[in-house]
């Protein structure tokens, strides 16, 4: 019993001094506000004497005045300068902004003047391919299938401003998106054309018969003078010279070697290559051979080289070309690069 009445006095002097520290905590707080009050409740007078004998002005104030005027006048000032600040922040966000739009300006004047000239640039593009189709026996319809005789884009481009205000140019772009994929039908049947000839190309003898193009026509196809007896005969051939012995002979085209041969009286080492559609190609007073009868060559192949057998004045291809049983100038035939000397007769 003498544990709880000592628990219970405890208990009791813990209250009893937390409501004396309370109210001496609620005593120091009230004298200081009024001790707060007193100072702001202060009163001062002001005195305007004029220069003169007028009346003298009085005002009276309190410090509780004075400390609300200051703090009115801090704030006006402060904002003062938070508005200037901001104000030169906003100039200078709007010059940056006109200096952008004015970028935008110049790029979009260069945008409608590059999609004009696009448009321009697709009109030739349009012609130039139909004019293509057309010589080439493609369908040139294709090409212009939207577009009237004139035969130009304006026709389908139909161009209007909207209400909102879009660029003509988006439609511009817009219409040529369209042409573009309105062509790719005529471009492919271009491109198989293009094949279909590549293909027809590697089949006859179309390419110059000495690798890298070099050499010139030494002796012409058809009438000419002998070298051994100055009278004039039918060269059934052309002589293509590079002044030297060694260089290598290519087929003229896709074929098989028919005749692989030496002709001491005439022709020297001669190889005879059989074409598609009737063709054969002969390649005579050769050094040498790389190739044998019933071998398969591909166009630009080496077959041998150029040399001075058999009746020759010099080392020097002589090449032919027939169609069956004919005999025809190959110079017709040969696609000559420009590196290649073309000397007149």
């Amino acid at each position: 019993m003498a544990s709880v009445h000592e628990y219970k006095r405890l208990e009791n002097s813990i209250v009893q001094k937390s409501k004396n520290l309370a109210s001496a905590a609620a005593a120091a707080v009230a004298g200081v506000w009024k001790a707060l009050l007193r100072v702001l409740s202060r009163r001062y007078t002001v005195v305007f004497v004029p220069h003169s004998e007028k009346k003298v002005y009085n005002l009276h104030v309190n410090v509780l005045s004075i400390c609300c005027f200051l703090l009115v006048t801090a704030g006006i000032i402060g904002a003062f300068f938070w508005f200037g600040a901001s104000y030169s922040g906003a100039r200078n966000i709007l010059a940056d902004k006109d200096s952008r739009l004015k970028d935008t300006q110049a790029s979009l004047d260069q945008l409608r003047d590059e999609a004009a000239q696009m448009l321009l640039e697709a009109r030739r593009f349009e012609s130039a391919l139909s004019g293509t189709l057309s010589a080439m026996g493609g369908n040139a319809a294709g090409a212009n299938a939207a577009s009237p005789a004139s035969g130009d884009l304006s026709s389908f481009i139909d161009i209007r401003e909207t209400p909102e205000g879009i660029l003509r140019e988006a439609s511009y772009i817009g219409s040529f998106r369209d042409y573009l994929i309105s062509i790719q039908r005529p471009l492919t049947e271009l491109g198989n054309l293009l094949n279909s000839q590549s293909a027809l190309l590697t089949e006859i003898p179309s390419i110059w018969p000495i690798k890298g193009g070099v050499g010139h026509i030494s002796m012409f196809f058809g009438q000419n003078e002998n070298p051994f007896t100055g009278q004039y005969y039918i060269h059934k051939g052309i002589d293509l010279s590079t002044y030297r012995q060694g260089d290598p002979v290519v087929a003229a085209a896709d074929g098989q070697v028919a005749t692989v041969d030496y002709d001491a009286t005439g022709f020297g080492n001669y190889v005879i290559i059989k074409h598609k559609h009737g063709y054969y190609t002969r390649y005579a007073h050769m050094q040498g051979f790389k190739v044998k009868i019933g071998q398969r060559v591909q166009q630009g192949e080496i077959i041998g080289w150029i040399g001075n057998t058999g009746l020759s004045t010099g080392p020097h291809l002589h090449y032919e070309v027939h169609i069956g049983s004919d005999v025809v100038d190959p110079y017709k035939y040969i696609n000559i690069r420009s590196s290649i000397a073309r000397p007149t007769r």
